[in-house]
């Protein structure tokens, strides 16, 4: 199935049904006095996370949503049914925005979880509610009120603890194969990954992490080259970033230079991400002389003056690759357990997330803005074209 992480969707609540004017009429019975009933309420909107889904391909092609209305209300002081709700499924990890105002709506991070996105319209009043000592045979009711409509935007973002980054055939999905059960596709060409990807990696029994590998990114990504900076928002919600680097690459480049034209398109996408620790992990040492691998790779690390940890590995030959998993478990429940015992930091890091999501929004809308007025505007160029080939063309009426 094809993988979506965006869609636009218009949803709609009910409207709550109309109260009833009605007056008790029984024999025997002359003035039995109002009975009206009241309407019942509009259904209302969630969004329900569901691990069973992957991708929001439906809501691509399905893209308006309405619950049921409120029945009206009936004499006999009956009232009416309520609208049924309206249970939109999702993928866990998506978020729903208002694209009008901007408003995030909220997160469905765990399975199960509701979002409720518009709610239904209030009930209709019936004439008995109306009724007082003072006036006993009251005519008037209330209609139900109209259900909110959203047009509303979802995001899915992969739940992941880490995230791979690198150019294409530097080995990312090598390594998530080497350190996990997941199988993405590997071979000897670029893109070989257009989608992302998730493994679980287990250290031992109840200790485990997610990490997520990601399309490759190359230079002039933040514009749009290759697949752009599309699927970095995936990396929002990770704790921590591999940066994972091609020791011996097959156009005879610098690593260290692809290391640095990575970061400055992770830099240009959002300043918030490319400040989240970031190790780098240099892989295909395999391919790398023995006598000459220090030195390479302490050149790459000179080059890039670079202080944060390092990791020499193999993923093809799984070597290496299981220290720098123990150490990755490590870091994530250190991590974990500073959030619990500090709420400063985790208020920290929470404020961090919602920056890069804000930053990696605003770059993404940017970058379809300006693909939107080239296309219109290759398009008024092509109509002026046109009109320009009629020019000075001389038309002859022929009659007969």
């Amino acid at each position: 199935m094809k993988f979506v992480d965006e869609a636009r969707i218009t949803v709609e609540a009910g409207d709550g049904g109309n109260g009833c004017m009605s007056f008790r009429r029984e024999k025997f019975i002359p003035k039995g006095g109002p009975d009206g009933g009241d309407g019942g309420d509009g259904g209302s909107v969630f969004l329900e996370a569901d691990d069973s889904m992957n991708t929001l391909i439906d809501y691509r092609y399905a893209r308006r949503h309405r619950a049921q209305n409120g029945k009206n209300g009936s004499s006999r002081n009956c009232t009416g049914f309520k609208g049924e709700d309206l249970i939109l499924p999702v993928p866990v990890g998506t978020t729903a925005i208002d694209e009008d105002t901007g408003e995030t709506l909220g997160d469905l991070t765990e399975i199960g979880q509701r979002l409720m996105v518009v709610r239904g319209g209030f009930h209709g009043l019936g004439n008995t509610r109306y009724k007082s000592s003072t006036n006993q045979a009251p005519r008037q009711t209330k209609p139900g009120q109209t259900g909110e409509s959203r047009n509303v935007k979802l995001e899915l973002k992969v739940l992941a603890d880490v995230g791979l980054l690198g150019l294409p055939n530097a080995g990312k999905s090598t390594f998530i194969r080497s350190v996990s059960a997941a199988t993405p596709k590997v071979a000897d060409y670029p893109f070989t990954t257009l989608v992302p990807n998730l493994g679980v990696v287990s250290i031992e029994q109840h200790r485990s992490f997610v990490i997520a590998d990601i399309p490759g990114l190359i230079p002039g990504a933040s514009e749009g080259a290759g697949l752009g900076t599309r699927f970095l928002k995936h990396l929002v919600r990770t704790h921590l970033l591999l940066h994972i680097v091609d020791m011996a690459p097959f156009d005879d480049s610098d690593p260290a230079d692809n290391v640095m034209a990575i970061s400055n398109e992770l830099q240009q996408f959002s300043p918030g991400l490319a400040q989240r620790d970031r190790w780098l992990v240099l892989n295909k040492l395999d391919m790398v002389p023995e006598e000459e691998r220090e030195a390479r790779c302490q050149a790459v690390i000179d080059k890039l003056q670079w202080e944060g940890p390092v990791y020499r590995i193999a993923a093809i030959i799984k070597e290496g690759t299981f220290p720098l998993s123990c150490d990755i478990m490590e870091y994530i429940e250190a991590r974990k357990v500073r959030a619990e015992e500090d709420e400063e930091f985790a208020e920290r890091m929470l404020a961090e997330r919602e920056q890069v999501e804000i930053e990696a929004r605003e770059h993404i809308e940017a970058l379809y803005e300006k693909h939107r007025l080239e296309r219109e505007a290759r398009k008024a160029a092509k109509r002026d074209d046109d009109d320009d080939d009629d020019h000075d063309v001389e038309v002859v009426w022929m009659t007969e």
